[in-house]
């Protein structure tokens, strides 16, 4: 089916192209959809923008694409995985629709003009459990019993089972997409148990594209990985590489056979800080790779960061490699290196100058003068153009976005768009630069910088005056939470939940239609107040502590506040895969920060009104709203966190002043954006810190400020987050094996509030009381009976209340029978 913006820029073009070219025949001809779907994105079709000669040619140009986003346009895939999951459709089904995503993005690729085209980045939930499923790397508890893996295998790994826990799921590198954690043993048996890149690089052939097959790296697959729970410290998991590296030759040597004349192999692991003998294993690694490779071009992709120079030394030598890839838009040291060391004679340079992880339209004259500076390092020949990473980080298609304000729009490039520019890029390499589609890109550039949306002096001035403060409340916490405690009257062990509660299709259905006009305001806060009232009476016959009001009025916890929020801008489609089907549609902040008007106290004052019990005010940090955001990149992160703190601030102070005694200001994302060099974290986390504190600073010493966490490994950053001086924490916990625990076993004092998460929410899985029982006993053994805390991991939104209150109410039991047997102990 034609898209209806294509469409209609056919109907409305049509007769110009005809015209035009009137030997071309008609103009819904196929041939003419490369052309008017670009005239669609950039809003023109003008002859002298766009000639015969460069948009007919057939001639493909050195260009390339490192990965592209997964959910399809209208999030096609979601739907498909949720009634798989549900019953409610075949597996048949939902590979029909994953099939039609895989040959759309492919063609689409193919008719763009890019070159190298990737297969096997698709996935139904994670490439990186996509790996273990290849390398038959399934734990125990899953009770596989060898064979191809199927749907059920993968899924109970991925997302667990109404008897076993779902594997551990963490942030890939600093994105805010996350993928499963392998978990490997010297037990571990491997075998090659799912053949998807043979397949699907067959699926593309057939199609009439020859794709470029990606896996990701044996190595970075190890390094990336954990040890299975009971396996000694001393284990190594690089032991492993001889074990898994006969299953890449034979994917290799299958690939091979099928006709792939190119495979990329993605070491991301390479732009961390890394160690000798990890180094020494990927010269190891493809040293034993190297005769099965013969024959193929070989691609090693790196991603998200500069490469250090010992591992730019170790990959410029690794046997049997063809090319190299690399970031240029996080690595301009990298840039300045290859510019310094070279790159091997006859090995190609896949440069990644279009930002892989934003959307703004890329500045296509610094672009090609990058390009062009690289061209005297590796020769014209041998310089490939590329996205930055996986295009899986930036929304689908700007096409999608019809009431996007027009001059915004101008500036954005999402991955259908960066596509079309990686192509253009490649063109004008090869001496085909289209003129006024530079200037037209040109005009962009100069108009955003320009504009006085993206300017506010007295925002800037703000945020200016807060340097030489830390912003840190005058009272310690032990004294805070003295004088909390007096008025909160709180049970030890007190009971809460994280934020929001399961969002039915009744309650999206109240959002959507509201913000259709289809129902009036007063309609649509009367169906808020009687899910809020619903939420509260569910905690309180639960015997909850800490409430929450559930967030039905929230769409998505950034967009919520951005919305409200100035200097935003927001999309109709332009969602983004976070783990699985769950996706998030991430605000663009184009501009300086402020806030207009209370975003939450509304909400906040009505459910308070509806208990006597303590009703958390929920707010989302100004870290997680900047890391789960296209931030704007015209000036350092740092500036538009600040100005972000400013907003929550008066926020905060509001909810106070509303009689809200607990305020959680969540900074899930803050870990996520810790950079991936050990040298830039002090820098990072001492702004990070700074803008929480900014939040909460002016508080009295009877608010209680919560913060949350989720997913991330926060062992290397836990004296970061006791800087930032929140009262309580509710922290992710149990869907990593409780490794958050070893911090406290290992000597670090913790005196604030803590609340380790006592299930995962992310499965849909119901732990026993028991179960949770015997996990708070184990945090217990670390910390402090008075600073303990019951919760789940994360919000509800993504579960049903068929999970949610079964689940709380052995939540509840367990922290009522620990503290009776607490008490039968003095």
């Amino acid at each position: 089916m034609m898209p209806s913006c294509l469409r209609g820029t056919l109907l409305s073009f049509g007769p110009i192209l005809a015209a035009l070219y009137p030997h071309h025949g008609s103009w819904l001809d196929p041939k003419w959809r490369p052309l008017v779907r670009v005239a669609c994105l950039h809003g023109t079709a003008k002859h002298s923008q766009y000639t015969e000669t460069s948009w007919l040619s057939q001639r493909k140009m050195a260009s390339h694409i490192v990965g592209y986003p997964r959910m399809g346009p209208k999030r096609e895939l979601k739907f498909a995985l949720e009634s798989f999951w549900d019953g409610k459709s075949s597996a048949e089904d939902l590979e029909k629709v994953a099939a039609d995503l895989r040959a759309s993005i492919w063609k689409q690729m193919s008719e763009a003009g890019i070159k190298y085209i990737p297969s096997n980045t698709f996935s139904y939930y994670d490439q990186v459990l996509d790996t273990t499923a290849m390398l038959g790397a399934v734990p125990d508890r899953y009770s596989w019993t060898g064979g191809e893996i199927g749907h059920s295998t993968y899924f109970s790994m991925a997302r667990g089972n109404a008897t076993v826990p779902a594997m551990e799921m963490t942030k890939w590198f600093d994105t805010n997409y996350h993928f499963i954690v392998p978990e490997l043993s010297p037990a571990t048996k491997f075998s090659y148990a799912s053949h998807k890149a043979v397949s699907e690089y067959k699926e593309a052939k057939a199609l009439g594209v020859d794709t470029v097959p990606v896996l990701v790296g044996p190595v970075s697959y190890l390094l990336l990985s954990k040890a299975a729970k009971g396996v000694e410290k001393s284990f190594s998991l690089l032991s492993l590489l001889d074990s898994i590296l006969p299953i890449y030759k034979e994917v290799v040597t299958e690939l091979k056979a099928a006709g792939a004349s190119w495979i990329q192999f993605d070491e991301p692991t390479l732009v961390k800080d890394l160690a000798a003998h990890e180094l020494a294993a990927f010269s190891s690694a493809y040293a034993a790779l190297e005769s099965a490779l013969s024959g193929l071009n070989v691609l090693i992709e790196t991603y998200f960061a500069d490469v250090p120079a010992e591992s730019y030394k170790t990959l410029t030598s690794l046997s049997g490699v063809t090319a190299y890839g690399f970031d240029l838009v996080r690595g301009t040291k990298t840039l300045e290196l290859i510019k310094s060391a070279g790159i091997p004679s006859g090995k190609y340079l896949f440069a990644g100058v279009v930002d892989g992880r934003n959307i703004w339209a890329d500045d296509l004259a610094a672009s090609l003068s990058t390009l062009q500076s690289l061209e005297a390092v590796v020769g014209k020949d041998k310089l490939v153009v590329s996205t930055s990473c996986s295009l899986m980080h930036t929304a689908v298609d700007l096409v999608n976005e019809t009431k996007l304000d027009s001059e915004i729009k101008s500036w954005l490039a999402f991955a259908a768009q960066k596509v079309v520019e990686v192509n253009a890029l490649g063109k004008a390499l090869a001496g085909q630069k289209d003129e006024a589609y530079f200037a037209a890109n040109a005009a962009a550039q100069a108009s955003r910088r320009s504009s006085p949306r993206v300017n506010n002096e007295e925002v800037q001035k703000a945020a200016a005056a807060l340097k030489g403060s830390d912003h840190r409340r005058a009272t310690p916490v032990s004294a805070r939470l003295d004088a909390q405690q007096k008025k909160l009257n709180l049970p030890i062990l007190p009971t809460t939940t994280i934020g929001s509660f399961p969002q039915t299709m009744d309650l999206r259905r109240v959002r959507r239609e509201y913000k259709a006009k289809k129902i009036s305001e007063e309609e649509y806060v009367s169906a808020i107040k009687e899910e809020i009232s619903k939420v509260v009476k569910i905690q309180e016959e639960l015997d909850i502590d800490v409430l929450v009001h559930g967030e039905p009025e929230r769409n998505d916890m950034v967009e919520y506040f951005g919305e409200q929020l100035s200097g935003f801008a927001f999309t109709a489609n332009g969602w983004v895969q976070s783990y699985g089907s769950r996706c998030v549609k991430p605000p663009i902040i184009y501009g300086d920060v402020s806030r207009p008007n209370p975003m939450t106290v509304f909400w906040s004052k009505m459910a308070q009104d509806m208990t006597p019990r303590p009703m958390k005010g929920m707010l989302t940090g100004p870290v997680t709203i900047l890391n789960w955001s296209f931030v704007r990149n015209d000036q350092p992160r740092f500036e538009t966190c600040y100005q972000i703190a400013l907003a929550i601030k008066k926020e905060v102070e509001d909810l106070e002043a509303g009689g809200i005694q607990v305020i959680q200001i969540d900074e899930a994302a803050l870990r996520e954006g810790l950079p991936l060099r050990k040298s830039e974290h002090a820098f990072y986390l001492d702004w990070a810190v700074h803008s929480f504190r900014i939040t909460n600073c002016g508080v009295q010493d009877t608010t209680q400020i919560h913060t949350h966490m989720c997913y991330s490994n926060f062992n290397d950053i836990i004296h970061s987050i006791i800087n930032m001086d929140a009262d309580v924490i509710t922290i992710e916990n149990s869907r990593s094996d409780e490794k958050l625990l070893s911090v406290f076993r290992e000597g670090v004092t913790y005196g604030a509030g803590i609340g380790p998460g006592v299930y995962d929410i992310h499965s849909p899985r119901i732990p026993s009381t028991e179960e949770i029982a015997d996990r708070v006993n184990k945090m217990l053994a670390v910390l402090d009976t008075n600073i303990l805390w019951v919760n789940p991991d994360c919000g509800l939104k993504t579960r049903k209340y068929t999970e949610v209150k079964p689940a709380l109410t052995n939540m509840v039991a367990a922290a009522k029978l620990i503290r009776t047997q607490l008490a039968s102990t003095k």
